[in-house]
């Protein structure tokens, strides 16, 4: 009887425990929905049971909690091919130890709110597309063991704040873009000639602070000076691939490192200014000049020193304006917040930028529209002594223009203009101005129209022979070989129809992706739930986001649109459904 009765209590104790914990805090809560918010392409769709109705995310994929449920744990959704930005409300997530991202595809920066972590022992962020500074607040991170932030785009100075990370076993920065020395620490020189006012022990950073770094990879940046003595324990190849001094390290070539060397400043020592030399002193002395003399060179100083400032202060401002976009996280209905977001000023260097003066006079005051969804306008237009041009406005306010879209925006017209191929539609440039609000693509125009036009127009003259649509089909797939096997990474076709398939005055096939924006502008409150398609569909719509990141659904729609091509039908029709379908079902013959 006692052991059943001592069951019992032990059940109604473990009931109890489970009554009374709290559920998961709304902050964290909050952060984890922000988190999946700033995911605009899932591919395997690892977050689809991320139930934003939910109150318990202990259930969601990749979430671990307490084992009172009463507090998220470990985040750790790796290799899923995400593409977003990382969250700073990530930073609300108090109790968490592992936030492990390894082998997606998140790009911006890494947000310092993830400084306040203190539970924090595993950060994973590699293989990444990060880009932007090692934040320092990172250094706050007392309880890390792991940091990964390998084969990301980083830039900057490595933060001496590392060096306050005492339990830091594992460092992996290799393949950044990383510059400046590896912060050793500092010395009793360095203490004392801060007049005293910070001699304190705490404030010396370096990993020669405390180092307990069992492993560290340095490699593949674009790191200057020397290694530090207390790393020299590391392997050689942990450190190849930079700028160091060193005879035994295969570093990069003088013309790669020219740029990577650290101001001259930077290198100078300090001097004090009551100890001046005896040379300067007696050439003081023996130089003395008159009183005029000495008064115009005192006012020419202070009015170049005061233009310096100006033009100084003047490209700070510009500069901060080009680097930094504002980004309006939604907290609430009403509360906003505001976050910087690190643009790279090299991404768009080589893309030419149209006003939107000049489009509106090649394209007739924005008169002459050749096509519209529910996302977009084409115009047509002809650049004075230039092209034929189709002008891709996108359809959204200002108001529900955020920073995460104005940053997709111009990743995206990088990835349009490194395209060159005959059967691909040519990007000419881009166009982005606040007054009025204006983000648009300008392509080389096909003059024929598109393949749907050709194919489904039922009027005299529009036959289409089969020598016609058979070059039509080559050129459609030399151009989908071209995006999936000689570009890298590849790039697919967010909606592969007869409408996007533009034809020249040979019948020469263009693909041109002007559907690409779907996946991230449905995210706005103007566009949520409007998935329109001008043109036939290749599949059924709850499998659209899948389809523009996989390149077999690229060659699935390539097949319908060879069905299409074939047999003169659309690839949905009201009254016959689906052209799959119709297919599908159609008699076989015996061969």
């Amino acid at each position: 009887m006692k052991p059943c009765t001592s069951l019992l209590f032990l059940a109604l104790i473990s009931a109890l425990s489970f009554v009374v914990s709290d559920m998961v805090p709304s902050n964290e809560v909050w952060a984890l929905r922000s988190f999946k918010e700033a995911v605009y392409e899932d591919p395997y769709q690892v977050l689809s049971n991320w139930d934003t109705v939910e109150s318990d995310p202990c259930n969601w994929f990749g979430v671990l909690c307490t084992m009172l449920r009463d507090h998220v744990i470990k985040l750790n959704i790796s290799g899923s091919s995400l593409k977003g930005f990382l969250a700073p409300e990530l930073g609300q997530i108090t109790y968490l130890q592992e936030l492990i991202l390894h082998g997606n595809s998140f790009i911006g920066t890494i947000p310092r709110e993830l400084g306040v972590l203190e539970s924090l022992k595993v950060l994973d962020l590699g293989m990444n597309q990060l880009t932007g500074p090692i934040p320092a607040e990172i250094g706050n991170l007392t309880q890390v063991v792991k940091i990964n932030l390998q084969s990301n785009g980083l830039t900057g100075r490595l933060p001496p704040e590392l060096g306050n990370l005492r339990y830091l076993q594992e460092l992996q920065l290799d393949r950044n873009r990383l510059q400046g020395p590896v912060p050793a620490g500092g010395s009793a020189n360095f203490a004392s000639n801060m007049h005293g006012m910070y001699a304190s022990k705490e404030n010396v950073t370096g990993f020669c602070r405390s180092s307990q770094l069992k492993v560290a990879d340095f490699s593949f940046n674009f790191l200057v000076g020397s290694i530090p003595k207390c790393l020299e324990y590391l392997p050689r190849l942990n450190f190849q691939g930079n700028c160091l001094q060193g005879q035994d390290l295969k570093q990069r070539s003088s013309i790669q490192c020219a740029g990577a060397s650290p101001a001259s400043a930077k290198s100078q020592p300090v001097v004090n200014p009551n100890h001046q030399p005896a040379e300067y002193v007696s050439k003081h002395h023996r130089a003395s000049k008159p009183v005029w003399l000495l008064a115009l060179e005192i006012v020419t100083g202070t009015m170049v020193g005061s233009l310096f400032l100006v033009a100084v202060l003047a490209a700070f401002q510009r500069c901060n304006k080009k680097s930094s976009i504002i980004i309006p996280w939604k907290k609430s209905g009403s509360q906003k917040d505001h976050t910087a977001v690190y643009i790279d000023p090299e991404l768009l260097k080589d893309v030419r930028r149209y006003s939107r003066q000049e489009l509106e006079v090649a394209c007739e005051d924005f008169s002459n529209i050749i096509g519209s969804s529910p996302d977009s306008v084409v115009y047509k237009g002809t650049m004075k002594g230039g092209p034929e041009i189709a002008v891709v406005s996108l359809c959204i306010n200002e108001e529900h223009w955020t920073g995460y879209l104005e940053l997709y925006f111009q990743r995206e017209v990088a990835d349009l203009a490194r395209l060159d191929n005959e059967n691909i539609g040519k990007l000419l440039g881009y166009c982005r101005e606040d007054t009025p609000f204006t983000r648009m693509l300008v392509f080389d125009y096909a003059s024929n129209g598109t393949l749907h036009d050709h194919l489904h127009c039922y009027e005299e003259g529009c036959q289409f022979s089969w020598t016609r649509r058979m070059k039509i089909a080559i050129g459609i797939a030399r151009g989908l070989k071209y995006l999936h096997t000689e570009v890298e990474p590849p790039f697919t076709i967010s909606e592969l129809n007869s409408s996007a398939v533009y034809l020249t005055e040979e019948f020469s096939p263009k693909l041109v992706d002007f559907e690409s924006w779907k996946t991230i502008l449905e995210r706005s409150e103007k566009n949520s739930g409007s998935i329109g398609s001008q043109g036939g569909v290749c599949i059924l719509p709850n499998s659209l986001e899948a389809r523009h990141l996989d390149t077999k659904g690229n060659t699935f729609a390539f097949g319908v649109l060879l069905l299409e091509i074939i047999s003169g039908r659309p690839p949905y029709c009201k009254d016959k459904g689906y052209l799959v379908d119709w297919v599908r079902n159609f008699p076989k013959f015996d061969v």
